[in-house]
């Protein structure tokens, strides 16, 4: 029987263990993503010399939900720095109360990050919303997603259905799904909870402030979406258990 000796071993396992740290896989894009990576840092830290000591604190100014299309960045098309902007995104930005992954971010941003802010985005062009609108069956899970889409458009189906152009009639589905996912941030107890604290103070601008935009890929332009909650919710207060501000 032939034994190894254990600083044999021993080296050989770090020499196995180097290589496999360094190994990249043929057409790999890490190396220029990484190269990519030194040149955004270099460019910022130039820009900025303070940055590093910025980042130390964690005080973004925004929560933003939106969708996870690659063309909709968030921090870019608001103009934002890293820092600034507190990001989820999810198939068509949607805002659901059983994703405890949202719900969970939405509490931390308002509790924690004490964010004044919450920006729900959607964006024409969303391929989760037409799907839904053509009642395209692509499978679980994303079938079951998309559902709280097509519970969209049964609440507005005599506003869709009386817009007769199917272009205009998508866009305006983007909208109303944009809206609605505000509205359910709205509703829930912890934006609730912390609009009733800031209420209470005096003088106080009542917090956290709710959102809804859309955004054009194809322009790169950002609108504002119109949201009366005070109309909206006014005769819900006995459902939702809205708070009284």
């Amino acid at each position: 029987r032939i034994r190894t000796p254990k600083r044999m071993i021993t080296t050989l396992v770090v020499s196995l263990l180097a290589v496999r740290s360094t190994y990249t896989p043929k057409g790999s894009p890490m190396p220029k993503l990484l190269e990519q990576n030194k040149k955004w840092a270099s460019e910022l830290k130039a820009a900025d010399p303070n940055i590093l000591e910025t980042l130390r604190q964690h005080k973004p100014k925004y929560l933003w939900i939106g969708c996870s299309d690659a063309r909709v960045p968030a921090n870019q098309l608001l103009g934002e720095g890293p820092g600034e902007v507190f990001v989820h995104r999810n198939i068509a930005n949607m805002v659901v109360n059983t994703d405890v992954n949202l719900m969970a971010i939405i509490q931390y941003a308002v509790n924690v990050l004490k964010v004044q802010d919450i920006i729900v985005c959607g964006h024409y062009e969303c391929g989760g919303v037409k799907a839904s609108m053509l009642n395209a069956m692509v499978g679980p899970p994303l079938d079951n997603w998309l559902r709280n889409v097509r519970d969209v458009i049964r609440t507005h189906k005599d506003e869709l259905r009386a817009i007769a152009d199917e272009e205009e009639r998508y866009r305006k589905l983007v909208e109303l799904n944009a809206i609605e996912q505000t509205i359910n941030v709205y509703k829930t107890s912890v934006v609730q909870q912390a609009r009733a604290r800031s209420a209470a103070s005096p003088g106080n601008e009542v917090t956290p402030r709710v959102h809804a935009c859309v955004y054009d890929p194809l322009n790169l332009e950002l609108l504002p979406l119109e949201i009366d909650f005070a109309d909206l919710m006014g005769d819900f207060d006995e459902v939702y258990g809205i708070l009284s501000l």
